[in-house]
């Protein structure tokens, strides 16, 4: 069976660990049957590793909890990725999903979930579209948001690694009844911002629980973010744990904003590239339409 994930952004500045937004880069897994496990990687995350951090040792990671569900782990594992790794794009939840999926599971978004640690990554590659998703009584639940067909988003991809674990060390233990209460005002702004964006202002994707604290690990980042809302973004952010910049831009204009971000980067001297995506509002799919264009 083969199945295809698509990427997503999550946080969007104020919502960390409860937002996420499907996009258009896509990971397909093809599952057969073969005498032992065996696994292809081809595109984004190919050949760039020789131990156990390696996409397919992952992968073959993954299939060896799913073994239950075949029956076995004897099969045969393609992988074929537009999703840049370790740069904050879901890569991880967007290859748990489309592997679960492939290998037959009744609830991908169970298993992306658990193997994602947390469910709006997932949640956003099974279901498509904006999400809110959190975990109730140990199980991952999710809820879609209203998403304008207008809104389309620039992303900005540093030439550098940063590893969730590593992002996730620099966070806060607590926080402020007032850093809270920012937060909330922000979220609220950015939901409305996102169904309609007459009304998103780029206040909207402030935030006082991540982005601070992990700037410390990409320095450049506040300087691109405003070079993202001054190439014509209405509001800008980090995309997950980074470093990948995410801008959320007017549809109609994102050919024009991708060219400027272009030259933003280009005069930041950092090696990177910019991505100009779409909200995927399908999430898996499966079968003939689950394949991917490297």
């Amino acid at each position: 069976m083969r199945a295809r994930a698509p990427a997503s952004s999550a946080n969007l500045g104020p919502g960390f660990d409860a937002l996420a937004v499907a996009v258009d880069r896509y990971v397909t897994v093809e599952v057969e049957p073969a005498p032992s496990l065996v696994v292809e990687t081809e595109g984004e995350g190919a050949g760039l590793f020789d131990d156990a951090s390696h996409l397919a040792a992952r992968v073959a990671e993954h299939f060896r909890d799913l073994a239950e569900v075949l029956g076995h782990d004897r099969v045969s594992v393609r992988v074929r990725s537009q999703i840049p790794l370790a740069r904050g794009l879901g890569s991880s939840a967007a290859l748990a999903a489309a592997a679960a999926a492939a290998a037959g599971h009744e609830d991908p978004f169970a298993v992306a979930a658990a193997h994602d640690g947390h469910p709006e990554n997932a949640a956003a590659s099974v279901f498509g579209g904006l999400v809110a998703a959190t975990t109730v009584e140990d199980r991952p639940v999710h809820a879609p948001l209203p998403l304008s067909s207008d809104l389309a988003f620039v992303a900005l991809v540093p030439d550098r690694n940063l590893a969730t674990p590593e992002a996730r060390g620099v966070l806060p233990e607590s926080l402020s009844r007032a850093d809270a209460v920012f937060n909330l005002g922000r979220m609220g702004l950015l939901l409305a911002g996102l169904a309609d964006p007459g009304h998103l202002v780029a206040d909207a994707t402030a935030d006082r629980i991540h982005q601070p604290a992990r700037t410390a690990l990409f320095p450049e980042a506040p300087v691109l973010l405003d070079a993202l809302v001054d190439a014509g973004c209405l509001a800008s952010c980090w995309s997950g744990a980074g470093p990948t910049l995410l801008g959320l831009c007017l549809a109609s204009r994102l050919t024009e904003v991708a060219a400027r971000a272009e030259s933003a980067l280009a005069g930041s001297g950092l090696e990177g590239r910019v991505l100009s995506l779409r909200a995927d509002r399908r999430g898996l799919v499966y079968g003939d339409e689950a394949d991917v264009t490297l």
